[in-house]
């Protein structure tokens, strides 16, 4: 199993806010203990997935404690006093189911996928380490090793994500967004027992969290099961509405260059700060994910595609765009292209930026832009498909601040954009002192 970070490629980052997530039968109710629980019905087979969702991420974190929610995360499959280490997982596996677990800046989420007749067992095990997990430093301590070295092989080896690590950090002047979701690295190998206890406490508590059950099930047996199993455990007192720092405006450009040996690839990319997605305010988000499919969504249709790779002298093998609006403050918007043999990465960024400029100035292809909407639609019905996909959906919408409304509404939402509100979003966007300008270099000297 591959628990850990919520690490995003960007062919997901890029159709992902596109996806319809949502589905016809969906209920939600709230237990008295403040468990909020999401129900999607999907009888087609006798499967199940059962999500529970902490509104508890890194940026949550205490200061100086980078990477407790993640480290967290996996000591939650350290045992209770009735399941010891690894034995979650292996009476998941032994029913014939999968589970994992992920972290990122605004939650942390815990599913298994199991046959339906197995819900009950799923609620039980779940429901005992919301309340019970038990740590010793004898299971904590290699632990902290893992994720160290969890953070050597993922961020540490890759010169790509030791320069997304810069850049957000350079980004985000304030909020701790730009701190990374596993950790500083000496932080991370400070942490003990008593901070993931700490943590564990202050947050993991049914009042801070969301139930989510898709497939073969009735909205009626789950509010009996999880009445059962999840009603006992007693609300935390504390639980508050989440506060965080802020960004103060931003008056400065910020670049970055980042030299490897290990590079193989250089590229440009630069990040701007951008609105999220809010509740009962999507609009211009859905305009954002549009305009990320505009300009880079398509390796081969997309202005990026066609103005940098493709020509008589192309100056690109790889353009994109990226917008991921799932966070509960400001999140980002990305462009990036990686040069071809002999093209700097001064010249292909002066490119970029014509590019942009142009697109600003013309605005969508009419042809472009309905081919996306109907993306769009077709997204909408292959979404329905796919249990995991909304639970998850679902789940991540809720834990970032939106309501079920917002997330049934999205499709519509999207299909609403117009050319017009697209490119009041890219001019709300595209501004230079609110963006991070990063290279990744061939580090020649080091050789």
């Amino acid at each position: 199993m591959v628990r850990g970070v919520r690490f995003l490629v960007a062919a997901v980052m890029l159709f992902a806010p596109l996806r319809a997530a949502w589905a016809d039968d969906v209920s939600t109710f709230s237990l008295k203990n403040g468990l909020q629980v999401v129900v999607i019905e999907d009888h087609r087979a006798p499967v199940v997935v059962h999500m529970v969702w902490y509104r508890v991420g890194s940026a949550d974190e205490p200061a100086g404690k980078s990477g407790i929610a993640h480290f967290l995360e996996h000591l939650m499959f350290k045992g209770t006093e009735k399941l010891g280490p690894g034995a979650f997982s292996d009476t998941v596996e032994a029913q014939g189911g999968d589970d994992n677990a992920f972290t990122s800046w605004d939650f942390t989420a815990y599913f298994q996928h199991v046959s339906a007749d197995r819900l009950p067992l799923m609620m039980e095990i779940e429901a005992d380490r919301m309340q019970n997990l038990r740590l010793t430093d004898e299971v904590v301590l290699p632990e902290r090793d893992v994720i160290v070295e969890e953070r050597n092989q993922r961020t540490d080896n890759s010169p790509g994500a030791l320069l997304n690590e810069q850049m957000r950090a350079a980004l985000y002047l304030n909020n701790p967004y730009g701190i990374p979701i596993i950790g500083w690295k000496h932080e991370m190998q400070a942490l003990t027992r008593e901070d993931a206890l700490a943590f564990y406490k202050d947050h993991y508590a049914p009042n801070n969290a969301i139930l989510v059950v898709a497939g073969d099930v009735t909205p009626d047996q789950v509010k009996t099961l999880a009445e059962q199993y999840y009603g006992p455990i007693p609300p935390a007192p504390h639980i508050a509405e989440r506060q965080r720092p802020q960004e103060p405006p931003q008056l400065a450009e910020r670049r970055l260059v980042l030299k490897d040996s290990r590079v193989s690839e250089p590229y440009v990319t630069r990040s701007y700060l951008a609105p999220e997605r809010d509740a009962g305010d999507q609009k211009t988000a859905a305009a954002l994910a549009i305009l990320a499919e505009l300009l880079g969504g398509n390796g081969q249709t997309s202005v990026f595609a066609q103005a940098l790779q493709f020509g008589d002298a192309p100056k690109a093998t790889y353009a994109a765009a990226m917008y991921d609006g799932g966070s509960l403050d400001d999140t980002t918007f990305t462009v990036l292209a990686v040069p071809v043999p002999g093209v700097t990465l001064e010249a292909l960024e002066a490119e970029m930026d014509k590019v942009i400029a142009k697109f600003m100035q013309d605005g969508p292809d009419p042809e472009a832009f309905a081919r996306i909407k109907t993306q769009i639609r077709a997204a909408d019905i292959y979404a329905r498909d796919d249990s995991r996909g909304l639970a998850q959906r679902y789940g991540e919408g809720l834990a970032t601040g939106l309501t079920v409304e917002d997330i049934k509404a999205w499709p519509a939402v999207l299909d609403s954009v117009t050319p017009e509100d697209v490119m009041a979003a890219a001019k709300l966007v595209f501004d230079r002192k609110n963006a991070v300008t990063g290279y990744l270099m061939q580090d020649e000297a080091a050789q």
